[in-house]
């Protein structure tokens, strides 16, 4: 029988096995704060996406957010002008493919395509490594808020009355007091009526991001994708059409495919990288990296968009967050949002004659 340590020995053996328990309990109370556990009334994904369901209902089996939308796939072609900047493969001479999804605001899957003035855009590149990039983009070069207690606080100035349908005309006023940052996006939406496609929209990532070079350098940008399409504006048909955008850019793809070119704005010193409100000047340095092509488009229902949690997060070697509050917290949100949605999926297609 072997003889039990003791003294030093034992302390010892029991070192490491102190270390994984410490360890542990240090991932445990890291997740327990992240989720709110330790302070409830802190500012959590769960409590976002309830807002979501008290502006928009719930929709078992729906993101919470860009409810609607259309699943797109290509390919994007770089052309070596990004590689000075990022170590990133996408940006090198090849081709990346690419599945996408177009989007407007809201939790309501059923919401007309231009009952509002934002669309979106959210891409996956998967480089030939397996690394992915998922970016979540905007029509609109800058947001409205720049911290997630403000975007809560528009949730709620923003939520339907009772009976009417319509936001308390109070709050929104009042919002717009208490978050003067708000301003430029407001100005922006005024001064650019919507484009009559999403294929003639420019797209934007709003958040900062930092590059990476292959020695190690950091480069603070932003990016967004230029239409090779030509502007114009929406008609008041398709403005009165619930489907209009989707079905404008299904038969759009149906005569060919649809281009963009992917833009990437670079910072100087002193351009806040913390602040989406605030767009950096036209005079910055800009690298055109290469041509996203958008090919076919399916439903959204079954179509390989569906699965993705586009959380812009999600990045490869060669790009990395900046220390814009947002994108953790917008992290947080989709991964609360997926989750649900997945679940429900789930449970509705194990459901005999279900159906969404």
């Amino acid at each position: 029988m072997p003889i039990p340590p003791t003294g030093s020995k034992q302390l010892a053996r029991m070192l490491p096995l102190a270390v994984i328990a410490v360890t542990g309990a240090a991932l445990v109370a890291a997740y327990a704060y992240a989720a709110g556990w330790l302070s409830p009334d802190r500012l959590t994904p769960v409590l976002i996406i309830d807002n979501f369901h008290a502006d928009f209902g719930q929709h078992p089996g729906f993101r919470r957010n860009h409810a609607k939308g259309m699943c797109v796939a290509g390919y994007f072609e770089g052309n070596g002008l990004g590689t000075p900047y990022s170590s990133a493969a996408v940006f090198d001479k090849v081709r990346t493919p690419v599945i996408g999804r177009f989007a407007v605001p809201g939790g309501n899957p059923a919401v007309a395509d231009t009952a509002g003035p934002v669309r979106s855009l959210a891409l996956q590149f998967t480089q030939s490594n397996g690394e992915q990039w998922r970016t979540g983009m905007n029509n609109t070069p800058v947001f409205i808020v720049n911290t997630p207690q403000g975007f809560y606080d528009n949730l709620q100035a923003s939520r339907p009355v009772p009976g009417t349908g319509k936001p308390d005309p109070t709050r929104l006023p009042a919002f717009f007091a208490a978050h003067p940052e708000s301003s430029a996006f407001r100005l922006w939406v005024k001064g650019h009526p919507p484009t009559s496609s999403f294929a003639n929209t420019r797209f934007y990532s709003i958040n900062a991001f930092e590059l990476v070079d292959g020695k190690g350098v950091h480069h603070l940008a932003r990016w967004s994708v230029l239409p090779e399409a030509n502007a114009a504006p929406l008609s008041p048909a398709a403005a009165s059409d619930p489907n209009a955008l989707q079905d404008e850019l299904a038969e759009r793809l149906r005569a060919g495919p649809q281009r963009w070119h992917l833009q990437l704005q670079l910072a100087k010193p002193g351009d806040p990288g913390n602040d989406a409100t605030i767009a950096w000047p036209d005079d910055r340095q800009v690298i055109d990296a290469g041509v996203l092509t958008l090919e076919s488009t399916v439903a959204q229902d079954d179509g390989p968009c569906r699965d993705i949690n586009f959380d812009p997060t999600v990045l490869p070697r060669g790009i990395q967050v900046s220390n814009d509050p947002l994108l953790a917290a917008r992290s947080g949100a989709y991964a609360r949002s997926y989750n649900l949605r997945t679940g429900e999926q789930a449970a509705l297609h194990a459901t005999p004659g279900a159906s969404r």
